[in-house]
């Protein structure tokens, strides 16, 4: 239980169990010189002060949670009295009077200060872990309410009595969303961490799903695939919070299978953690159990060797390596059963030969799968990039072109069997749970999302001068293209786990360094926003991620991924993404230190682009040189005001600083977007033009010649 993640507002107790082991595990023949009493008194003073700040806390927990008060008073009340025994115990500040020959004190009486001290452990476990209970009501509770508010948001039928529910809902969504942000920080449990994160983030992206789709409803109340659409919105929001639920009640519904048991890697992990055990123990386990956990695992591989999207080579290669591992195992049993009855020196190396050799089959076969499935979702994504069906979609949708919403609806279901059938494949080789647990979100937004733009083009098709319905189908198109950048970004992590580095190459400028002078942010404060803040805070933070993926997708575009500009661009959006995380309470950035210094940072970048743009723009004619000189001088002074503002220091004024802070970040992220745009046109025309003067030098000299 004390593993468990502290409740907010509680004071952290490791030290403090530290301490009590000190005191307990001194020496009895310890020579009491004046400087061991002095130590002994002020540790004893110590434990006191930190339960009594302790008990403090609990103690207003308790006011404020009348169901609880009882359990967490006594809780207290126990944790005071041993605190105080224990200061009295240690108070030797007397011993060496005359008059203090009678005095009790931690050298006369140990087990007394033993009891105290476990009564004092016992009482503040009970406190942590009813204060934990506090918090998991308050979720429950925030749950309930935006699960009744969705249901009239359901019924409504006027615009007017929409806008006044929609903003209730709003404002508790945010205090949701902090609430589940701060449990997810607290969760020691990677893989609960995952989940929590997979479910905030439908939940979130839904949020404008559920704003547009609504208003599509009511301005097309007779339209069917509009109320489908709304209908799959708001059934995704209530899978979602109660996902939320089962994560931080612990309760897992019947029937749930765990994620490890579906995956390949983490079979073959198990698998040879098994093989290795027989080098110590011959009897670990029997043969029939090796032999039937292989062939689970080979029988997973049938999910790549049955795919349409396996290529034939490497569906030849997989079914090779699959029957090189049964033979493999067939030597090793063989060898196993004779060194149970045999112990020579040649039957244990024959032993460790053929476990090496299983084990060397098995990494073969791991190196097939992992390039089959990333192989498959990096064409894809390489394929889909410029979203050409969602844009035909789009097109059709403004002509009212039944026909072609027809043809470009089964387009669009071919691209999400494509890209579901990826992020199974991923699943297999993610290599750990949480990335395993990312992939099936990312089958599972596919899935849904596919079908609720195919609902949406049809409400547009059927209503091709509705300005609503289009907006609808926007939001919609662009959390495909989001979900999309995200599998590039998974991608890349998988990559990462599976070559051992863990997102070295461009992540590491989203990592907080240490300070050098911290002057600055002495200041800073963690005052709690009220919620129009936080409201405030977490629309800013959707703006700035929205913009990080339309800058990583102009950086896809890029032939060259090495140039200095898209080098300056990748930085930039992987930190604008971090500041994102951290208005959801995600991400690395835990501290208001932590988020200055990465402003800081970014305008460093941002300066750093400015210089590289200027550079670029020295081959341009004069008209394209001004129109990116333009550019130029719109983002260097945003880089020295945001610099400035991280450097003022602004006392007890926590959310002034942050929101001024993202709100300059936003203005330099959508002039990163327009630059990454403007200078890939300007670089491809360069290129054309360069070519076209090489050909006609070519054909002068040519000429010449003749």
């Amino acid at each position: 239980p004390i593993s468990s993640p502290a409740p907010p507002g509680l004071p952290k107790v490791s030290s403090l169990y530290g301490i009590i082991t000190t005191l307990i595990n001194h020496k009895d023949n310890t020579k009491k010189s004046d400087k061991t009493l002095q130590a002994i008194q002020r540790v004893g003073q110590a434990v006191n002060l930190a339960v009594g700040r302790f008990v403090k806390v609990g103690e207003a927990i308790a006011n404020e949670n009348w169901d609880l008060k009882e359990e967490i008073t006594i809780a207290c009340i126990e944790a005071k009295q041993a605190g105080e025994t224990i200061a009295a115990l240690t108070d030797i500040s007397s011993l060496n009077h005359p008059e203090s020959d009678g005095q009790i004190t931690i050298f006369t009486d140990k087990t007394g200060v033993i009891k105290a001290a476990r009564l004092l452990l016992s009482s503040v476990t009970k406190v942590l872990l009813l204060a934990d209970r506090v918090v998991i009501k308050q979720i429950i509770t925030s749950r309930n309410k935006v699960l009744a508010t969705m249901e009239r948001l359901e019924k409504v039928n006027s615009f007017q009595e929409f806008v006044q529910i929609f903003s209730q809902f709003g404002n508790e969504m945010v205090e949701f969303a902090h609430l589940t942000g701060d449990r997810q920080n607290d969760l020691k449990d990677e893989k609960k961490k995952a989940k929590m994160a997979a479910a905030r983030a439908v939940l979130e992206k839904c949020t404008m799903m559920l704003l547009t789709a609504s208003k599509t409803c009511l301005r097309h109340p007779n339209c069917e695939s509009a109320h489908k659409n709304k209908e799959g919105v708001f059934d995704r929001m209530k899978v979602a919070l109660d996902k939320v639920i089962e994560i931080v009640t612990d309760c897992k519904p019947s029937g749930e299978t765990d994620m490890s048991s579906v995956s390949i890697f983490t079979g073959i992990k198990e698998f040879k953690m098994n093989i290795e055990a027989l080098r110590e123990n011959l009897y670990f386990q029997s043969k029939e159990n090796l032999s039937a956990t292989l062939e689970v695992i080979l029988e997973r591989t049938e999910d790549f060797t049955d795919s349409a999207y396996t290529s034939h080579e490497h569906r030849e290669r997989i079914l090779e390596l699959s029957t090189q591992a049964r033979l493999e195992l067939r030597q090793l049993i063989s060898v196993w059963i004779q060194s149970q009855s045999k112990k020579t020196k040649s039957i244990a190396e024959e032993l460790e030969l053929s476990v090496l050799k299983i084990s060397h089959s098995l990494n073969e076969l791991k190196k097939e799968l992992h390039s089959t499935a990333t192989q498959l979702a990096a064409d894809l994504l390489k394929y889909h990039a410029d979203h050409v069906v969602l844009k035909a979609l789009k097109l059709t949708g403004v002509e009212g072109n039944l026909e072609g919403l027809a043809e470009y609806a089964c387009k669009l279901s071919e691209q999400k069997e494509q890209l579901v059938e990826a992020c199974r494949l991923l699943r297999h080789i993610s290599g750990t749970e949480p990335l395993e647990i990312t992939c099936v979100h990312a089958e599972e937004t596919f899935q849904v999302t596919g079908q609720q733009i195919i609902s949406a083009a049809e409400t547009l098709t059927l209503h091709p001068s509705s300005k609503i319905a289009k907006e609808n189908l926007d939001v919609f198109c662009e959390a495909w293209e989001s979900q999309i950048s995200d599998i590039s970004t998974l991608l890349r992590e998988i990559n990462d786990v599976f070559e051992g580095r863990r997102g070295e190459k461009y992540g590491y400028l989203s990592l907080p360094r240490p300070m050098k002078n911290n002057a600055n942010l002495k200041s800073l404060k963690a005052d709690k926003p009220d919620s129009e803040e936080q409201a405030k805070i977490a629309k800013l933070g959707l703006k700035l991620g929205l913009l990080t993926s339309d800058a990583n997708c102009e950086i896809k575009k890029w032939e060259d991924q090495e140039n200095e500009i898209v080098r300056n661009g990748r930085n930039m959006s992987s930190m604008a993404y971090s500041l994102y995380l951290f208005t959801r309470g995600e991400g690395p950035l835990k501290t208001s230190q932590d988020l200055i210094h990465q402003l800081e940072v970014f305008a460093e970048e941002g300066l750093k682009l400015a210089s590289n743009v200027q550079v670029f723009s020295k081959q341009l004619k004069d008209d394209d040189k001004l129109m990116l000189l333009l550019e130029i001088n719109k983002l260097s002074p945003l880089c020295h005001q945001l610099q400035t503002i991280t450097k003022t220091p602004l006392q007890n004024q926590v959310f002034l600083k942050v929101d001024k802070c993202i709100t300059k970040t936003r203005s330099m992220m959508a002039i990163l977007v327009q630059l990454l745009s403007l200078c890939y046109k300007l670089l491809k025309k360069l290129q054309m033009e360069n070519n076209r003067w090489v050909s006609v030098k070519n054909k002068d000299s040519m000429d010449g010649k003749t």
